[in-house]
């Protein structure tokens, strides 16, 4: 269990680029660094407006002098200082993400970045090398997979609880997009153009989370063919889409589906995660995070409920509040910022062997998920057909 003890020697001096007032996910980052004190606060370029940004940052602790204007100015003024930012958190929009990643690489930084990571496979693989070469983590916040439940379920199906694994079926809806964007909010607009945001919307956007989870529960299944149906049901977001369905053929034989929509009219935002065996099945939802609905053929259902103790080792070790209380997204987050601390700290001190035992989401999650998400965009312009997974 989890308990707020320090884990590394000493707290990461710790920077943000973006993540200021008018982000959506800036407070999520911090909740999440600071709480186990394994990153300090020290610096930061919270927002495009400088002025804005300085505001911000005083009033969230940051000394005036060390509120920067853009990543730039932060990396060139940090490294002239002995107490200098030692790790940057990316929250800006997806095309910029490439380009602050490799400045703060360059400059000897470790980075944690938001995702999708990048737009293209070959721009991941040219960041991992780079990172490799440096001596350097890139951690990737798939913000959902540090639910201590997500971890008894790879334990489960690790332990062959499931059997075979026949069907995988997955699915991140909300509706905060079903109507038009006519006076949307910056958010939106970056979200929706291929510009800023890539080749996808919804795919990256929260396509990704299903797909990395899914890593997380089955990392030995990979997929062989895939088909991606993609529609803007409002069609000023086209060619990107806000609505998709994406089959999948596994190596093993398994078939998956992923339902993802941003215009599921009503819907506050959930999902959902049934994982079937030869033996029995699985289903999680992000919505009822404590429990977990075990269903083994023949027998009575079960629900399984976090931090009790015949829950397996993997997921008592992420767990933060105990049985008796409830744990949400913030707690998952706290996970992901204290798995890729402790990440870092090993590579500073030459720990390959805790490595490559350490689980969290690191470059080779984030270029997978770029993976999927080219794979997808690949399909669906062929007119939604089967293609090879690539």
């Amino acid at each position: 269990m989890i308990n707020g003890e320090r884990s590394i020697e000493r707290p990461l001096r710790w920077g943000m680029v973006g993540g200021g007032r008018t982000g959506q996910v800036g407070y999520k980052h911090r909740t999440g660094a600071q709480r186990d004190g394994t990153y300090r606060l020290v610096c930061g370029a919270f927002d495009l407006d400088a002025e804005r940004g300085r505001d911000f940052g005083t009033k969230i602790g940051v000394a005036a002098d060390r509120c920067y204007g853009d990543h730039k100015e932060l990396i060139a003024k940090e490294a002239g200082r002995e107490d200098g930012v030692e790790v940057v958190s990316i929250a800006t929009p997806n095309f910029t993400h490439y380009e602050i990643t490799k400045a703060c690489l360059e400059a000897g930084l470790h980075v944690i970045c938001e995702k999708p990571l990048f737009f293209t496979v070959a721009e991941c693989d040219e960041v991992a090398r780079l990172a490799e070469e440096k001596g350097l983590i890139v951690g990737v916040t798939y913000g959902f997979t540090g639910h201590p439940l997500v971890h008894q379920m790879a334990a489960m199906v690790k332990k062959g609880m499931l059997g075979d694994i026949r069907i995988v079926d997955m699915q991140y809806s909300h509706g905060f997009n079903a109507g038009d964007d006519v006076g949307a909010g910056e958010a939106v607009k970056w979200r929706t153009n291929p510009k800023t945001a890539g080749p996808t919307f919804v795919l990256g956007d929260i396509g990704t989370h299903l797909y990395y989870l899914s890593e997380v529960v089955l990392p030995h299944l990979k997929i062989e063919k895939l088909l991606c149906d993609r529609k803007a049901f409002i069609p000023t977001r086209a060619p990107l889409e806000d609505h998709a369905t994406v089959l999948m053929h596994y190596d093993n034989g398994a078939r998956g589906r992923l339902w993802v929509s941003s215009v599921n009219a009503g819907n506050m935002g959930s999902q959902r995660y049934r994982f079937v065996g030869s033996k029995a099945s699985i289903e999680w939802s992000d919505a009822q995070p404590d429990q977990l609905i075990y269903e083994v053929q023949g027998e009575p259902n079960r629900t399984l409920h976090h931090g009790m103790p015949y829950l397996e080792e993997e997921s008592l070790a992420a767990d933060r509040m105990g049985a008796l209380h409830t744990e949400g997204l913030g707690d998952s987050w706290a996970n992901i910022y204290l798995w890729i601390a402790q990440a870092i700290d090993a590579k500073r001190r030459g720990d390959e062997a805790f490595l490559r035992s350490h689980h969290y989401p690191g470059i080779e999650a984030g270029t997978e998920g770029v993976r999927w998400l080219e794979n997808c965009v690949r399909s669906a312009d062929a007119g939604a057909a089967w293609i090879d997974f690539k």
